[in-house]
């Protein structure tokens, strides 16, 4: 393919959304005009009346109109301001702006319920006829589905009281979260200079090829995040308190239901899933105790599990691992590449490393604009490349949408994990294919089945801790030493006993127990994985020729359930032990193939 000869930017660009910043006019501006467009919306809610006959559809289309309007400018603005709090931890304009388009997202999620009241009261068969007709038959799941979640909530007015008191009561937990480690220096002495790393900086110190910096990283580590435990103890508490309470006034028994029900699956999907993954983890045991082999240790502890193995410790430069991205890219389809070239050459991505950044990646969608915005640290691992095509694959997965209704848009993330999954598959399987020596393709294999190991023990382990957490906040607080009780016994558990060492403060270092809008942000990544592992193997076999029927894929992954969806383009079921076995012995090829060249 022909590569840009651009040099691509390492900062993305923001302003051509709105120019200034958290201090931005035209940002100030949007936020008043949809304020006063939530306003008209909740007017014309109000004003509804209930059809008694299909003949009266023509409010209803125009709430739809209004409802699709609201939906993607409030999708604008969280996205601006995410980007913003992300670049710079310091920025607190962004941050008095974060809790504006939260007040602004709990308008809209109160004029939504009372318009969820108002489909609950129409009649059985004026909404069957309604559904059959344009324009609501294209949206015709997602309305059935805000009917049926309607009916199994308290009333309008305890809806809206919760939706009100979430601002400050529920979301600000997460906000604080996000507050206290941006604000987080740990000191790392390095060429006899003590310098204060980002968590972000820091974290990624864990694949230094040398044990002395992975450990010396740990142990100040884990005591900055004990050292902070007693509040990020009661932001979890708290988040897990209003949770609770918000499920036991529904009269919602399972923690779980919730999460089930956003990622459109079923208990017994989630059940198979993992039981196959429990009962296929000897290899990856085996894997872990190879490497502890190599690494000259009796066993792993867990700073040793993102350590290089094989090669010494090779970087690339942003540059290079773009241009490698692209390539592989164009090998599954021209639509994939040619947007991610957009992407690079566009500055749609945020790799720089400095300090003040917020930790991990994410990548989120301005679809007012039709663009993405990707964020990350990029220094030169293979695991940042990986990091880097897993964030493009989000991105491509809100291109495809184009063209479906914005209603029909709003994919849970168990589907989202797929397009991300399958975009750093092509990647990492590229890297290994393309290595130059034998010590190379350790190297880059090994990096490939840490991903696996994470999706399979280390989410595990976070899907374990949850639940059991959940179970204890039912009967009060549960204190820090207990929450690290619980992590270990998690870890333990996940990585069935092969490490020395845990990591008993990872309920505080990880920002994906404080999500507000995504409860259990732990087993949709397994879930995406396995599921990406399925339409790769189908990738494969047809080559270039696959693209549009993944694109195909991709548009039907917000409008139907996960088993309809793996059924209709996959030719599975999800309930069955057959496809999460075939998927999870792909991967165990991977550690086949590791032991065998490490002999």
């Amino acid at each position: 393919m022909n590569v840009s000869t651009r040099t691509y930017e390492q900062k993305w660009d923001l302003d051509v959304f709105f120019e200034g910043g958290s201090s931005s006019p035209a940002f100030h501006a949007f936020l008043e005009a949809l304020q006063k467009e939530l306003t008209e919306f909740s007017a014309l809610v109000d004003g509804f009346q209930v059809p008694s006959n299909v003949k009266d559809k023509e409010g209803l289309e125009h709430i739809l109109e209004a409802f699709q309007s609201s939906f993607k400018k409030l999708r604008q603005a969280g996205a601006f301001v995410s980007c913003l709090t992300a670049q710079d931890t310091t920025d607190r304009g962004a941050s008095l702006l974060q809790g504006k388009t939260t007040q602004l997202s709990s308008e809209l999620q109160s004029i939504l319920t009372a318009f969820d009241q108002k489909l609950i009261a129409i009649e059985q068969p004026v909404w069957d006829e309604l559904l059959s007709e344009a324009p609501f038959n294209e949206l015709s799941y997602v309305l059935e589905e805000r009917r049926t979640r309607a009916k199994e909530k308290l009333s309008l007015e305890q809806e809206s009281l919760i939706n009100a008191l979430g601002v400050d009561g529920y979301h600000s937990w997460g906000q604080l979260y996000n507050m206290v480690v941006g604000n987080i220096q740990i000191p790392f002495e390095e060429n006899g200079e003590t310098k204060q790393l980002s968590v972000g900086q820091a974290f990624n110190k864990f694949s230094s090829t040398d044990r002395n910096v992975r450990k010396s990283m740990f142990e100040q580590w884990e005591k900055t995040w004990e050292n902070h435990s007693d509040y990020i103890g009661e932001a979890l508490n708290h988040l897990g308190g209003f949770r609770l309470n918000v499920y036991k006034a529904r009269g919602w028994e399972s923690v779980l239901g919730e999460p089930l029900d956003i990622n459109r699956m079923s208990k017994e999907t989630l059940d198979t899933m993992w039981s196959v993954i429990t009962e296929n983890k000897a290899p990856f045991v085996d894997y872990l105790n190879r490497k502890a082999e190599l690494l000259g240790l009796e066993g792993l502890s867990w700073y040793d599990l993102d350590a290089p193995v094989g090669q010494t410790e090779s970087k690339v430069t942003y540059q290079e691992g773009a241009e490698f991205i692209l390539d592989q890219f164009s090998k599954f389809g021209p639509k994939l590449t040619k947007f991610t070239q957009k992407a690079f050459e566009d500055s749609w991505i945020e790799a720089e490393d400095r300090p003040g950044k917020r930790p991990g990646g994410f990548c989120t969608s301005f679809p007012e604009s039709d663009q993405s915005r990707i964020f990350m640290t990029f220094s030169g691992t293979p695991s940042n490349v990986s990091t880097l095509a897993h964030e493009l694959g989000h991105a491509f997965h809100q291109h495809a949408m184009a063209g479906v209704h914005t209603l029909n848009r709003s994919y849970a993330m168990n589907v989202a994990e797929t397009a991300s999954t399958f975009a750093e598959m092509i990647v990492a399987d590229a890297s290994v294919k393309n290595a130059k020596s034998k010590d190379e393709k350790i190297a880059l294999i090994e990096d490939k089945i840490q991903r696996s190991v994470a999706f399979y023990m280390n989410i595990h382990a976070r899907f374990l801790f949850e639940t059991r957490f959940y179970e204890e906040r039912k009967q009060g607080i549960v204190s820090a030493e207990r929450l690290n009780e619980l992590m270990l016994e998690a870890q333990k558990e996940a990585y069935c006993g092969a490490l020395k060492e845990y990591h008993p403060q990872f309920w505080a270092s990880k920002m994906h127990f404080y999500i507000t809008g995504v409860p259990f942000y732990n087993f949709p990544y397994t879930f995406g994985y396995l599921f990406s592992l399925g339409i790769y193997a189908k990738a494969l076999e047809e080559g270039t020729d696959y693209e549009e029927k993944y694109i195909a894929l991709l548009k039907d992954t917000a409008s139907m359930k996960v088993e309809d969806l793996a059924a209709k383009h996959l030719g599975v079921d999800l309930t069955k032990r057959d496809f999460w076995e075939k998927a999870v012995k792909l991967s165990v090829k991977d550690v086949e193939e590791f032991i065998e060249l490490t002999k």
